[in-house]
């Protein structure tokens, strides 16, 4: 692979990084998809690259700076998801207590996204 065309790929797959994030942020599945799609087959092209011109290295720079941001926002956005999840699986109604001061179970389980009217 030539000098100009590994660039073009490492620009083109800088663009996608990019585009991936923005699509992620509109919660656009099918461009998110698709950039997704497209940032593998570069990924692919460009493996098979053992040493870059100095004058890409600023490019594969941006390259690893986006993709750890993207990283960044799926991970923190995965937590969140997985947070609002354990907060509708707690109980929703506070303990009862008897008149020892002993705790009662309560009848209801608190699934609020168990599917069940």
């Amino acid at each position: 692979m030539n000098a100009r065309t590994t660039r073009e790929k490492m620009i083109r797959l800088r663009d996608v990084i990019i585009k991936e994030r923005n699509c992620a942020k509109k919660l656009d599945m099918e461009g998110l998809e698709a950039a997704m799609h497209e940032k593998e087959q570069l990924i692919k092209m460009l493996a098979h690259v053992k040493r870059i011109d100095e004058a890409d290295k600023p490019i594969a720079a941006e390259i690893r700076h986006e993709n750890r941001r993207n990283a960044y926002l799926f991970k923190s956005t995965l937590g969140w998801i997985r947070h609002t999840m354990e907060f509708f699986g707690k109980r929703t109604v506070t303990s009862t207590y008897s008149s020892a001061g002993g705790e009662i179970a309560s009848q209801v389980n608190g699934r609020l996204l168990s599917g069940k009217v």
